[in-house]
């Protein structure tokens, strides 16, 4: 079984959802692990149209996921994962 690292998940892409999906999965299961809380990762966008506008809600999403990938992964930085 291999042990993923902070340094592994904080390389992956974030690009679509199911990317972001993986990405929580991970670092709470790493938090969970050494007994660390995490708020909770951002929702999915419920409001999306399909049209591909400047400004979707997905960029959104995806960007919040980026910001909590960097704050889980500064959460369990001291536990040396």
């Amino acid at each position: 079984m291999t042990t993923l690292t902070l340094e592994q998940v904080s390389h992956w892409p974030l690009n679509q959802a199911s990317d972001a999906d993986r990405v929580f999965a991970a670092l709470q299961s790493l938090a969970q692990q050494h007994a660390i809380p995490l708020r909770a990762p951002p929702s999915h966008p419920t409001s999306c149209c399909g049209r591909g506008c400047n400004g979707c809600v997905w960029e959104g999403f995806l960007a919040a996921a980026q910001f909590w990938r960097e704050d889980a992964i500064a959460a369990l930085y001291p536990a040396g994962q």
